[in-house]
């Protein structure tokens, strides 16, 4: 296609760069998320396993590309509000998406942990580790954050721990903590019938 037939369909490059985020927009689940459900059915390994994914792209280009999206938001977002819209929006589903497979870890993160917030927290990791390895043309920022959220996801999963172990009082404790009243029940009837037995026989 040369620039007169583009130009047909996208009269300016602000529209082209529309058109071509509005692709990402659509392409998120096909290419990105659904590929990295098929990999693992673990919920929380997902996570990873995406991160892994972004890692794979860094080192088939020398850590020189990037985030499209991110690259997007950092150069253009400012000045161009259809841009930081799309932008947003591509962020904001990969987020979700992210934030579905930790919802899906039920019981083994704790109950009180906002999984949209832990979903942002994702996504920062792996905005700030590529551009941090571009800045090195090195992975090992890349690596060095994906270890850290790797071990407080591990802080996550231990504090979930007693409460998915913790099992409900047994009906027979609280039986047994009856038994010393029904003993003392008993005792009291028994001497209330032996006091009417010897009333009865004088």
């Amino acid at each position: 296609m040369n620039s007169g037939s583009l130009y047909h369909f996208f009269p300016t490059k602000e529209a082209l760069l529309v058109g071509v985020l509005e692709r990402y927009v659509q392409n998120l689940r096909p290419i990105v998320m659904d590929p990295i459900e098929r990999q693992t059915a673990d919920p929380i390994e997902r996570v990873f396993a995406l991160l892994g994914w972004y890692r794979g792209l860094m080192q088939m280009t020398g850590c020189k590309l990037g985030c499209p999206i991110g690259n997007l938001a950092l150069e253009l977002a400012d000045n161009h509000p259809d841009v930081r819209r799309l932008t947003d929006l591509n962020f904001t589903n990969w987020v979700k998406s992210v934030q579905q497979w930790l919802i899906d870890a039920g019981d083994r993160l704790p109950r009180d942990v906002d999984r949209f917030e832990l979903s942002q927290m994702v996504l920062n990791t792996m905005e700030g580790g590529i551009m941090q390895a571009r800045s090195r043309a090195d992975l090992s920022p890349f690596d060095a954050a994906v270890k850290q959220l790797r071990h407080y996801f591990e802080l996550l999963q231990r504090d979930a721990q007693p409460a998915r172990t913790e099992s409900p009082q047994p009906a027979q404790a609280k039986s047994s903590s009856s038994k010393p009243r029904d003993r003392a029940r008993g005792a009291a009837k028994r001497k209330k019938s032996n006091s009417s037995g010897k009333r009865s026989r004088r």
